[in-house]
């Protein structure tokens, strides 16, 4: 067991003050933030790392951080990992430096956790068994009694986040006596809350699920003889790499995966799913595959919906660029309204250290989104999002909407009214700070200076899934949390949200 470095008030101090940095309200996206995104791969004789960078690559839309990689040379571990998007962080040099036949990767939004280099992932932890690398996209609810436990048994944090104390329990269980399934089967027992993990040991590589399976996880195989399998957030980390899906890792389902090929074990026997809808609305790639079908078929419904929920008299529809752009058009499909493009996305801003000047953050949105005023003068526009979350970026956008000449301005949401925050690995406002959690649609409309406003039904968000309606999380827009939050994790969020330093 290496050494133990305790939580210190210093560690707690910077975790809180990262959190302030990444919340600031006037520059962030007016939407939850990413969820993370994990991968693995087995494949001998394959060059893992270059395999894993690409799916990393892939999986980027789910978090800009900071990513990270793992691989396996026989007991050898061969970690890199660093702050910064996936083509930032690793170059052809710093690949050719990870060998192995198996490895698994990540990409990081914090959501629980500093933004700093020590919390990228994936983490490594010393057990009797060799080491173990551990990737986490998710969230524990947890995490205070897991702490504690850990730090009862000696057990060093060197971090802030849950992934860590998942690693932890793991290296725990099997220092006890247990193989890589079985101590890894107990230590998900010690977890609550949303975990899709890849987990990675001189012996193979693990995809988990949690009970509900709330984020996603996907299998692949990668040639036919012998067969390889990959593992990923999305099928779009399959894609990239020539992978063909074979089927999700199901909720409270372990597979492990080994030079003998894939092994099941259904680890927690009452699963329950429950799919986060807004990987469908919003967070998952257009072209990722989910119920068979691209998340573009199920965005397209919740526009034609929305048309048939909410009708406008106008002159032209759009989308805000991206993810509004398939609900749009099925709303002009709907509705009959011609479709067109408003606005264009500078699609080289990336995250930014750089803060802009005072006159550019007056000047609004137009670093990433900048309206056609030819196609806008005189015009009665319908603009669709797939959500609002605090109405800042939105206000600024219709703004800069009526500067370039549109005469009527008519906001319509294809999902309904955020109203709860997410404590499963989304990072939203607590409840004080989502503005339909306060307000009225009417305020909301008054508030960002639409015409009219109007958000689809939560009845016709999950009648688009055409699948059972029961098998998604919509706690953001009911409250009804499929996982119980403890207070004290609710009164922590309410404090990184407002704590100053």
């Amino acid at each position: 067991m290496i050494p133990n470095h305790p939580v210190t008030p210093e560690l707690q101090h910077q975790h809180l003050q990262s959190h302030q940095l990444i919340h600031d309200h006037d520059n962030q996206p007016d939407k939850p933030e990413e969820a993370c995104g994990v991968f693995g791969i087995y494949a001998p004789e394959e060059n893992v790392a270059k395999l894993t960078y690409f799916g990393l690559y892939a999986l980027q839309h789910r978090g800009q951080e900071s990513a990270g990689i793992a691989t396996f040379d026989g007991s050898q571990v061969h970690l890199h990992k660093d702050m910064g998007l996936v083509s930032q962080v690793f170059s052809e040099d710093i690949l050719e430096k990870l060998p192995g036949q198996l490895a698994v990767g990540h990409t990081r939004y914090s959501t629980t956790g500093s933004s700093h280099k020590t919390n990228a992932q994936p983490a490594v932890v010393d057990t009797r068994l060799g080491q173990v690398a551990l990737a986490h996209n998710g969230n524990l609810v947890n995490t205070v009694g897991l702490r504690d436990e850990l730090l009862k048994n000696k057990w060093n944090l060197l971090t802030t986040t849950d992934s860590e104390m998942i690693a932890f329990a793991i290296a725990e269980a099997v220092n006890e006596g247990a193989d890589w399934v079985n101590g890894t089967i107990q230590a998900l027992h010690r977890c609550q809350g949303a975990f899709s993990l890849t987990i990675a040991t001189a012996e193979g590589v693990m995809g988990v699920r949690d009970p509900h399976g709330i984020r996603p996880l996907v299998i692949g195989t990668l040639d036919s003889n012998p067969v390889r399998y990959v593992l990923a957030s999305e099928t779009c980390g399959l894609d990239i790499i020539g992978a063909e899906y074979l089927r999700d890792v199901k909720p409270g389902e372990l597979v492990w995966i080994t030079e003998a090929g894939l092994s099941s074990y259904q680890w927690n026997q009452e699963p329950e799913k429950k799919l986060c809808i807004f990987e469908m609305i919003y967070f998952a790639r257009p072209d990722s595959i989910v119920h068979n079908e691209s998340l573009y078929s199920y965005r397209l419904r919740l526009g034609q919906q929305l048309a048939v929920e909410s009708s406008v008299d106008a002159d032209i529809v759009f989308g805000v660029p991206d993810s509004g752009v398939p609900a749009a058009i099925g709303f002009s499909q709907a509705s009959g309204i011609h479709y067109a493009e408003g606005l264009i996305k500078n699609r080289y801003v990336g995250r930014t250290f750089i803060q802009p000047t005072q006159h550019m953050r007056e000047a609004g949105i137009r670093m990433k989104l900048n309206p056609l005023k030819d196609v806008l003068e005189g015009k009665r526009i319908v603009i669709v999002d797939d959500s609002i979350v605090r109405g800042t970026t939105s206000k600024k956008l219709v703004k800069a909407l009526r500067d370039a000449g549109a005469v009527e301005v008519h906001m319509r949401i294809s999902s309904p009214p955020v109203t709860h925050p997410c404590f499963y690995g989304i990072d939203t406002d607590n409840q004080e700070q989502l503005i339909a959690a306060t307000k009225s649609v009417e305020e909301i409309a008054q508030q960002i200076g639409v015409d009219s406003l109007a958000y689809l039904s939560w009845e016709g968000m999950l009648k688009a899934t055409r699948e059972d309606t029961n098998n998604f999380c919509s706690a953001c827009f009911t409250g009804d949390y499929p996982v119980a939050i403890p207070e004290q994790v609710k009164r922590s969020k309410l404090m990184l949200e407002t704590v100053t330093v």
